[in-house]
């Protein structure tokens, strides 16, 4: 956990600001919250709405985006948020929201040089990673569905990559001329392997749903599609599968007989939409 990032930081008890001092966050109400050795820290006030994801789930997802089978969007993230980011006053901070080991995130942070960035996920495991991510990340175990352990208007930037959103969160803690930058899939990602590995399908609606959501809180600034195609071997195959919440509907065994009966390289499609948001108000 940085010093420079602390200052964007709330109290998720009494929404206090905070300092740190011997490697405790505390507000002046004398909450506290140790950092831990892996250099994250745990905001959470409650019990979580969602299984966070596990240890196993995340070194999927750890060595799935090293291979660079993802690499396309973190570059068309990074230079929709170079493009798009304010430029004059306070620089704040660059919010990720369920941004797991920070792949996404660190891409977009080397983009923008001299920004604290702040990662939050639910899961311990991908925060443990994420704290690694990048010199300028630092990163909190939080609920994206709770109150934001964020001060009101302290981020210039926010992602939200394949993650949870609450808009009404995301419009308070965003800066008045900040961006949003959300990564949906489209209904063609992955379609190859949907009844070939029994994977869940993308909503035909999720624009329209997306739309609906942010209605009354953002409005849409840019809007651009990513589509191409990824050669897995049989050893990506089953991170990528096991990386999502796909994972929760799998079984180890039944998942690698179905993996062997497709093609060594599989062609897979990656399709996805990449939209930017200014808040309204």
């Amino acid at each position: 956990m940085r010093e420079e990032a602390v200052r964007y930081l709330r109290c998720p008890h009494c929404s206090d600001a905070m300092t740190m001092a011997d490697g405790t966050l505390r507000c002046s109400l004398k909450h506290s919250f140790d950092v831990a050795k892996q250099g994250y820290v745990n905001l959470l006030r409650g019990a979580a709405r969602f299984s966070a994801d596990t240890a196993d789930m995340v070194t999927d997802r750890a060595d799935f985006l090293a291979a660079g089978h993802y690499a396309p969007i973190a570059e068309s993230l990074a230079a929709l948020a170079r493009e798009s980011a304010p430029v004059s006053g306070d620089p704040g901070c660059v919010v990720d929201i369920g941004g797991g080991t920070g792949y996404y995130h660190a891409r977009v942070v080397s983009e923008l040089s001299g920004r604290e960035g702040i990662l939050l996920d639910i899961s311990k495991f991908a925060a443990r990673r994420a704290a690694r991510a990048h010199p300028r990340i630092s990163a909190v175990v939080a609920d994206a569905w709770d109150r934001l352990p964020f001060g009101d208007r302290s981020a210039s930037v926010v992602l939200n990559v394949f993650a949870p959103r609450n808009p009404a969160e995301l419009r308070r803690v965003l800066r008045r001329e900040g961006v949003l930058l959300v990564v949906t899939p489209r209904p063609d990602h992955l379609r190859e392997l949907v009844d070939a590995l029994g994977l869940m399908r993308v909503d035909e609606q999720k624009d329209e749903r997306l739309a609906d959501q942010f209605a009354g809180h953002f409005t849409e600034v840019a809007r651009q599609g990513l589509h191409s195609t990824m050669a897995l071997d049989h050893k990506a195959l089953p991170q990528l599968v096991g990386m999502g919440p796909n994972a929760w509907h799998q079984q180890g065994g039944q998942l690698a007989q179905r993996v062997s009966l497709l093609p060594e390289p599989c062609d897979v499609t990656l399709s996805v939409t990449l939209t930017a948001y200014r808040p309204l108000g």
